[in-house]
């Protein structure tokens, strides 16, 4: 029977002692593989305590499929537009009909043309509600994913990149074309096989496409905390919009204590189920995380449980090496 992740990193820590950081970390490492054996098919995690830079990797130079995670890439570069005078918050953006696809909330409730947002509420749904049609707008604004990737370039963010657009998501893993016309189809298509969400497609995953390694996404979020990125207003912005997601309440918050504050991003496709982002400690200080999965049958609640004991394990160990 395996020890539930908290009493893992306790019995582990009270009775073998700290030895060199190394093999602390090692030791961490093989509790995650534990914890999360025969919930998901491959597992990926990077982690750092922000405050002393303490470092844990599982599988943390493995290429996987970042999903939806990859908005974050796309906030920073249009923050970073913000900034230089390119782009306004404020701006309100026209949502082409062919940007539309599948997506919970504009695609979902607003059915008729004439959809006009800000940019800081398209970036908000794109985040918060993982919507797809936002993040083709937002994608168009950045410059693509060319101009993704070559800013993340510019931030020396290596490991990283962004090949496709939702609109690309949905022709490549649904077989759906987008577009407003089309959605009425692509409802009653998911309607009909809604199991094609969460069913692995191994050769989908298998691209070289829109991957990046656990350290690569760590490296983001941590250089986005120090303010390396954007500026300090537009980082509270980002991490504002990420503390009031609510895809995935039971994956990096699945097992954390109650009224923990997690600022995070989900990603979801197939047999992959991610969660990155930011959780904050008792003391007040926060560590970020990333748990990529990929080439998951099993179910989703499955799924989600393994990123929830990889995030308590981790909240336990950077409690208890703070203590």
């Amino acid at each position: 029977m395996k020890l539930r992740s908290s009493i893992f990193i306790m019995v582990f820590i009270l009775t073998s002692g700290f030895t060199a950081f190394g093999q602390d970390t090692q030791r961490v490492s093989e509790a995650l593989g534990n914890v999360s054996e025969g919930l998901v098919g491959y597992i990926g995690v990077a982690a750092q305590d922000l405050k002393t830079g303490k470092q844990v990797f599982l599988n943390g130079d493995d290429p996987f499929p970042m999903a939806s995670t990859y908005k974050i890439a796309i906030a920073v570069t249009l923050l970073s537009k913000v900034e230089s005078g390119e782009l306004s918050l404020t701006k309100i953006i026209e949502i082409k009909d062919e940007e539309w696809v599948l997506s919970d909330i504009i695609a979902s409730n607003f059915i008729h043309q004439g959809v006009a947002l800000s940019l800081a509420n398209i970036m908000e749904v794109m985040i918060t509600h993982s919507d797809n049609t936002a993040t083709n707008v937002a994608l168009r604004l950045a410059g693509g994913p060319a101009a993704v990737n070559d800013h993340m370039k510019q931030l020396g963010i290596k490991g990283m990149h962004m090949d496709r657009t939702t609109s690309d998501y949905s022709r490549d893993f649904y077989g759906q074309e987008p577009g407003r016309e089309n959605m009425k189809e692509a409802i009653k298509n998911l309607s009909a096989d809604p199991a094609i969400a969460n069913d692995p497609q191994s050769e989908f995953e298998a691209d070289s496409k829109d991957k990046s390694t656990p350290r690569a996404m760590l490296n983001l979020l941590t250089m986005i905390y120090e303010g390396k990125v954007i500026n300090n207003e537009n980082t509270a912005f980002l991490l504002g919009i990420m503390s009031r997601t609510v895809t995935g309440p039971n994956r990096l918050r699945g097992l954390l204590p109650g009224e923990t504050p997690v600022a995070h991003k989900t990603g979801t496709l197939g047999g992959i189920a991610n969660d990155v982002g930011y959780i904050t400690l008792p003391d007040g200080h926060r560590f970020a995380i990333v748990v990529f999965t990929r080439g998951s049958a099993t179910p989703q609640s499955d799924r989600d449980r393994a990123i929830a004991e990889v995030s308590r394990t981790l909240y336990d160990y950077f409690v208890l090496i703070s203590e």
